[in-house]
């Protein structure tokens, strides 16, 4: 009797490894019909209501259109979802995982990826909508801090370095265009700025933003950070913090714990300027009644960063099938559209308008991006994102220096 149940049980774990491998991205009505009926697990940032909102309508139209439900299990770091992947690897569950789709940033992509823990190479650019996807102009959609995707990651939206100031307290004329001017501007406006504190990815973000205009050679952060060269190159970037921190918001004896956080401090009048990674941010926080709507944006004219953010299915997601199409939905030009629109969220598309039917073009036409949103030729210059690895040894560095714990 143990011989038969012990056969059935290894029959049906062959059953299960097949039904997984099977899942074929080429084989699009196959993957519709396997993921009828899953349950996709979605780990993704949970502090911004607009964008919480925009997440339970594509459940809401996964449900209706392809039988596939849509749990959102809100972080706070992306990383604790990447933890959890390493966990379920070293337990030897490389079936049946407990997280099916991530929204992920670079950082934690090629970690992921040099792990092993992502599903198979290709995927995403065998998704039915990459075909609108723009790789030629945007070509972050497959690299990501420097790392080529290969397929593992999907795009589904952009970002760039602006900010943001209230125009009926702070005069324009008067407004930083560098990282020094930033300095000198707090040094003549004490407690009027501050920065989100890291690991939070946007106070990161301004690390990084320093960094890329301080160091001596910007190409070196395009390479993996050697750590015997790592307090040489960075010594310019901490002794700036050390000169801004005494000007910042309660000198720097706390920090705003995230983007809505700091913006929320904007509303209220405690800080001038502040920041975020997306262009039609306070667009969209000014639709959403969070900000006056007397606050403009305005960027360097030497540039500020840009990248690409995506979304990862791990290796040993249960509901491959679900992940798939939920990926693809997150690229149709509707769901993308509506994304775009600063009364729903103001995230830049990802699609090339020239791919698009006039249809679905006329959707992004007809989108009014907000009083508070820069053009395109206002954005000024693109700078790369640095190599991974220098996010890592910075943040520990921060910690090691400030060690402030909100």
């Amino acid at each position: 009797m143990k011989t038969v149940l012990a056969a059935l049980a290894a029959f049906a774990l062959s059953t299960t490894l097949a039904t997984a491998a099977e899942v074929n991205p080429a084989d699009w009505d196959a993957v519709l019909k396997d993921a009828k009926g899953e349950t996709v697990y979605w780990n993704a940032w949970g502090g911004s209501q607009n964008i919480n909102a925009y997440i339970g309508w594509v459940g809401e139209e996964l449900q209706q259109r392809f039988g596939v439900k849509l749990v959102h299990v809100k972080l706070d770091d992306t990383a604790n979802a990447v933890a959890t992947v390493v966990t379920e690897k070293a337990a030897g569950k490389d079936t049946g995982g407990t997280i099916d789709l991530i929204w992920i940033n670079g950082e934690n992509f090629a970690s992921m990826k040099r792990q092993g823990l992502l599903y198979e190479p290709g995927w995403a650019t065998q998704l039915p909508n990459w075909r609108y996807v723009d790789a030629e102009t945007k070509p972050t959609v497959t690299t990501d801090f420097t790392i080529p995707t290969d397929g593992m990651e999907s795009p589904w939206g952009m970002a760039k370095l602006v900010f943001f100031y209230d125009s009926a307290r702070t005069d324009a004329s008067g407004l930083p265009d560098s990282a020094d001017e930033l300095l000198a501007w707090a040094k003549q406006q004490p407690g009027r700025f501050s920065y989100p504190q890291p690991p939070d990815f946007i106070g990161s973000t301004f690390l990084k933003q320093v960094l890329s205009e301080k160091i001596a050679d910007p190409a070196k952060l395009l390479e993996p950070v050697k750590p015997d060269e790592f307090a040489g190159l960075t010594k310019p970037l901490f002794d700036y913090l050390d000169q801004l921190h005494p000007y910042l918001w309660r000198s720097a004896k706390a920090f705003p714990k995230d983007y809505p956080s700091m913006s929320q401090l904007l509303a209220d009048g405690e800080l001038d300027i502040t920041f975020a990674f997306n262009p039609a941010e306070a667009s969209s926080a000014i639709a959403n009644d969070l900000l006056p709507d007397k606050v403009r944006s305005f960027t360097f004219s030497g540039g500020t960063l840009s990248n690409t953010h995506f979304v990862a299915i791990p290796y040993n997601a249960a509901a491959k099938a679900g992940a798939l199409v939920t990926a693809n939905f997150l690229l149709s030009p509707e769901a993308q559209a509506r994304k775009q629109d600063p009364g729903i969220w103001g995230d830049p598309t990802v699609l090339a308008m020239d791919r698009l039917s006039d249809k679905d073009r006329a959707r992004f036409e007809k989108l009014d991006l907000g009083i508070a949103t820069l053009k395109p030729d206002e954005l000024g210059p693109t700078l790369p994102e640095p190599h991974p690895s220098w996010m890592a040894m910075i943040e520990e560095e921060w910690a090691a220096r400030y060690g402030v714990a909100n």
